[in-house]
């Protein structure tokens, strides 16, 4: 059996339009993609943002109106909503440096790195902050649609919605998060989706692409 490589399952990609709501990402899927997006690297290993996985058909359809009623998100059987820290604070980067230890011992060095790290995130705007870990969330995701396409699921990344009301639909207010940006996951309807006949549009690798010898 030929073995699909990881540029052919990129092609076969798409942001999917249409999704077939008869049909449910597998539970072992899902699964696969979640832990791929726990794994995706993260400044200084911070991880500072949370991923929700959204089934219930409610509150899916709630999101749904505050996303300018985009389809996937109620055809689709999961919704996987990335939501980065408001802010960093002194107990959040305790907790992560808490983590470092327990996995690997009381290192030297180790105090100093994250006190280094507290003096130079804490006193920022708190809008600062969301913005760079808001940009670690798209690093997941960017691992989650790789990890989507490797087990021939379909997604659909999204930023057109109204943060503030998903944050309400969720509760996320409340934990401290901001969502940031949203991806269904389920299967194409090759009956439905206009894109899906439309061939894989890119710049040419000569003009994305600069070599600095």
């Amino acid at each position: 059996m030929t073995q699909t490589t990881l540029l052919e399952q990129l092609n076969w990609r798409y942001a999917t339009k249409k999704m077939d709501p008869a049909r449910a990402v597998p539970q072992d899927k899902v699964d696969l993609i979640v832990e791929a997006i726990r794994m995706a690297p993260t400044s200084s290993g911070t991880q500072p943002f949370e991923l929700i996985v959204v089934t219930n058909p409610e509150v899916r359809q709630n999101i749904q109106q505050a996303a300018n009623g985009q389809s996937p998100i109620t055809d689709g059987s999961h919704l996987l909503v990335f939501a980065a820290w408001d802010t960093y604070t002194e107990a959040r980067i305790d907790a992560v440096k808490q983590l470092n230890v327990d996995a690997r011992g009381d290192l030297p060095l180790i105090d100093q790195y994250y006190g280094n790290l507290k003096a130079n995130y804490v006193p920022r705007p708190a809008e600062v902050n969301y913005a760079h870990a808001a940009r670690q969330a798209y690093i997941a995701l960017g691992v989650a649609l790789v990890a989507a396409a490797e087990q021939e699921v379909d997604s659909t990344p999204m930023e057109g919605f109204d943060p503030a009301k998903v944050d309400e639909i969720l509760g996320l207010t409340d934990r401290g998060l901001r969502s940031v940006v949203l991806l269904p996951l389920g299967y194409r309807d090759p009956t439905g989706d206009w894109l899906l006949p439309m061939g894989k549009v890119r710049k040419s690798r000569d003009a994305m692409v600069t070599f600095v010898d």
